[in-house]
């Protein structure tokens, strides 16, 4: 995990686990937070969808769609471009990397495409947006 990661909430990661777990039919022994969703678990794009929801039940928050690419949009100044022809940019990979803490740097390669960032996502990503919906929710 990425130095930039805080300490793990027990309750929330448990709670992030358990959605995980049951939506791909894991133990959740096997769900820890360096875990890639898609190359280290299985996930398929439609069990996304399911894990949301899960969450969404478990902790009373709404997930926004596109969450991710709208946090890394955030702050660009106009005429900035994070992808060309569905590829990202260096600007878009380094955008990327702040909204995407919990992925190890190396993994954000030049030539990676738009549709490849759900490959990234780790099981400490969805407990990253939890513990941040939640942080907004009770904020307001």
């Amino acid at each position: 995990m990425s130095a930039t990661m805080p300490e793990l909430d027990p309750d929330v990661f448990e709670k992030v686990r358990e959605a995980i777990a049951e939506a791909l039919g894991l133990d959740e022994d096997e769900v820890v937070p360096e875990a890639r969703l898609m190359d280290d678990l299985g996930a398929e794009s439609l069990d996304f969808l399911d894990i949301v929801f899960r969450i969404e039940r478990a902790f009373g928050i709404k997930v926004p769609r596109g969450g991710v690419e709208s946090q890394a949009r955030s702050g660009l100044v106009e005429g900035e471009v994070l992808e060309i022809d569905g590829v990202l940019t260096d600007l878009g990979r380094q955008k990327l990397a702040e909204a995407m803490p919990e992925v190890p740097a190396e993994d954000i390669v030049e030539g990676l495409k738009v549709s490849e960032i759900v490959t990234l996502f780790r099981v400490a990503t969805f407990y990253r947006i939890v513990v941040t919906l939640l942080a907004e929710k009770k904020a307001s």
